[in-house]
């Protein structure tokens, strides 16, 4: 595979159900088990899937007019079924108001379009969660 296209982060154990996730940037994230204010691996999903969904809707968005304001929320249910451990009922809701005038109108008029287009074609967390892609556990 092409190495511009690879994607990586380190986690290392800091105490009980305590993690430090590191990207190649440098940034750090604390990771728990959800015993303390950590996001759990579970509330990370919910954020990359929120995150690389607003990041899509505000580029495009965004070119027609500056938000006054920009929310998203996400959800999941946490169930355990005959498939293991898993979320259903993902849902993704933006709260997004744009200014007054003609950029704010060609942006309001633009974001129905942008959600689908990052719901169907540019997320690529939420379009790797809907198509599904096996993760390999090497020594498993």
């Amino acid at each position: 595979m092409d190495p511009e296209t690879l994607r990586s982060i380190d986690l290392t154990r800091t105490g009980e159900g305590r993690y430090q996730a590191t990207n190649r940037r440098g940034g750090v994230l604390p990771v728990g088990s959800g015993d303390g204010s950590d996001f759990t691996p579970v509330e990370l999903l919910l954020v990359a899937i929120a995150g690389c969904s607003a990041i899509d809707v505000d580029l495009i968005t965004g070119k027609r007019a500056t938000p006054e304001a920009f929310d998203v929320h996400a959800e999941g249910h946490k169930v355990r079924d005959e498939q293991g451990n898993h979320l259903v009922g993902l849902k993704v809701s933006f709260d997004v108001t744009f200014p007054e005038g003609e950029g704010g109108d060609r942006a309001r008029e633009m974001l129905p379009r942008a959600l689908q287009q990052t719901r169907d074609r540019l997320c690529s967390v939420g379009r790797t969660v809907q198509i599904g892609e096996p993760i390999e556990y090497p020594g498993a």
